[in-house]
């Protein structure tokens, strides 16, 4: 049996995703969605590669910043990011699948504090990403 937060986050990811052209584009996928809880997965592609052969860390990054506004917007009401930061650990090469994990530290009132681990399938930590969220007065579904 699932709560009504449950249902909630389930409803917020679903309708986010389905306007989320621009993780769409990058294959990403949406898993997982609860409340203060998301998990994408994006596989490396070879046009995702930089100069060094290896995944772009901008796109590492959206894929983490993706994981962040879905965990973010989980409670139903829209919320933006009002700072970011990332460490980079190890690299993600072309075929790596990477899952990020988006987890809510804090919240109160209009703010929040999400840390998000991105892994490769095998487990390795590719980065770990801290986003700051601001609350708006709007609900994500009418």
């Amino acid at each position: 049996m699932t709560s009504a937060e449950e249902r909630l986050a389930a409803a917020v990811g679903e309708a986010m995703y389905a306007r989320d052209t621009a993780s769409q584009a990058l294959g990403m996928t949406l898993e997982a969605v609860g409340p203060g809880y998301a998990r994408l997965r994006m596989t490396v592609r070879g046009d995702m590669l930089n100069g060094h052969g290896t995944c772009h860390g901008g796109l590492v990054f959206a894929l983490a910043d993706s994981a962040f506004a879905f965990a973010c917007n989980s409670h139903g009401v829209v919320t933006v990011a009002a700072g970011c930061s990332i460490e980079f650990l190890s690299p993600a090469h072309e075929g790596d699948e990477l899952v990020a994990d988006a987890e809510e530290t804090h919240r109160e009132g209009r703010n929040g504090v999400y840390d998000v681990a991105v892994r490769r399938a095998d487990g390795g930590l590719v980065a770990t990403f801290r986003g700051r969220s601001a609350s708006t007065r709007e609900r994500v579904l009418d």
